[in-house]
């Protein structure tokens, strides 16, 4: 990689990022399984060897946009760890969450509602599951009542669908957020 400042470094940045924002176009147009790298490729106006020396393959590509939220949410299991259980630790990790979810998460969570199939194919998925079940255990402890469990998980559902399943809506990114959060707590503070 170059050095910081380095143009030609900016560049294989912008154009790993075109590639992850045309690949999600393709794979939310005419699914995952429907789209090959030629197509990807052809829609940037690349060759497939451009391609290639960014993504081998498309599983990359989508491996590439979850491990952004895998760190995200790592952070947050790192900080967590730190924290006694409880309500105000369920609360900042909500908030934290939230803040990985709608700032990075929402390529992974469009891939995942729209190409379930795949998603369930790619082993990606099983790490996300992972990593969401360990933050709902994060914030309620190791030895809670699963009714306590799952109210942790639906407010972080609640979260995870708001990057997605809202944007029909006229609302700002911040309304959303802040909507979603509220419902979150409100979902985890019923237990």
């Amino acid at each position: 990689m170059g050095k910081a400042g380095d143009p030609v470094a900016g560049r294989r940045t912008d154009t790993r990022e075109r590639i992850r924002a045309v690949a999600m176009e393709l794979f939310s147009e005419q699914g995952y399984d429907n789209t090959s790298l030629r197509e990807i490729a052809e829609r940037l106006g690349i060759t497939k060897a451009a391609l290639y020396y960014h993504f081998k393959t498309k599983e990359d590509i989508v491996a590439d946009l979850s491990d952004e939220v895998r760190a995200g949410v790592g952070e947050i299991l790192g900080w967590a760890a730190a924290q006694p259980p409880g309500k105000e630790t369920g609360h900042e990790i909500l908030a934290r969450y939230g803040a990985v979810m709608h700032d990075v998460g929402l390529d992974i969570v469009r891939f995942m509602a729209e190409n379930r199939p795949a998603f369930r194919k790619l082993e990606i998925g099983t790490a996300l599951r992972y990593q969401f079940v360990e933050v709902a255990a994060a914030m309620t402890g190791p030895d809670a009542d699963p009714l306590a469990v799952f109210h942790a998980r639906q407010a972080l559902l609640a979260i995870s669908w708001s990057v997605t399943m809202t944007n029909d809506l006229e609302l700002t990114d911040q309304q959303r957020r802040d909507a979603a959060l509220a419902i979150a707590r409100d979902i985890f503070d019923r237990v």
